[in-house]
Formats: C-alpha cells, sequence, structure tokens
C-alpha cells in the first residue's frame, strides 16, 4: 500500500475533516481514504460541455412541458432609403 502526507491543509478543512470522520466513527485518515475512494471511483467522464452538464445535472427531477408560442408570417423589412 501507498502512503501520502498532505501539507498546507486549511485549518477549517481539517476541523471539518475530523468532523466528518466523528460524525462515521473512524479516524480522519480513514475519511480522508474514503472520501478519495468515492470521488475517483466513478468511471464517467465529465460532460463535453456546459448544456450536457446542466441537463445530467436537472434530468433526474423531471421536466417542464412549455407551450409554445403559434409561429407568425415574417414581417418586411424596414425601408431605408428615404
Amino acid at each position: 500500500m501507498a502512503s501520502m502526507t498532505i501539507r498546507n491543509l486549511d485549518d477549517a478543512l481539517k476541523q471539518r475533516l475530523r468532523v466528518r470522520a466523528a460524525a462515521h466513527g473512524r479516524s480522519m485518515e480513514d475519511e480522508a481514504r474514503d472520501i478519495l475512494r468515492a470521488a475517483l471511483s466513478t468511471g464517467e467522464g465529465r460532460p463535453r460541455n456546459l448544456a450536457a452538464a446542466i441537463r445530467d445535472r436537472i434530468a433526474p427531477l423531471g421536466g417542464v412541458a412549455l407551450e409554445l408560442p403559434a409561429r407568425e408570417p415574417i414581417r418586411e423589412a424596414p425601408d431605408f432609403s428615404a
């Protein structure tokens, strides 16, 4: 097994990790390992663009059926010759 050291960790972040570890009944090291494992275990790639990312995030919530307005004929182009 490999090991690593994390330097320059903010005190607030360390405190949040400590609280989270205590809530789950494990050590800070084990909690950090679990967070890394969960974050890196997803095999999915990132969405290709912003629209795909938004769609992926909103899709599980369902959709809204919007009423589309009726199309109208194209207006005459204005005459700027005068």
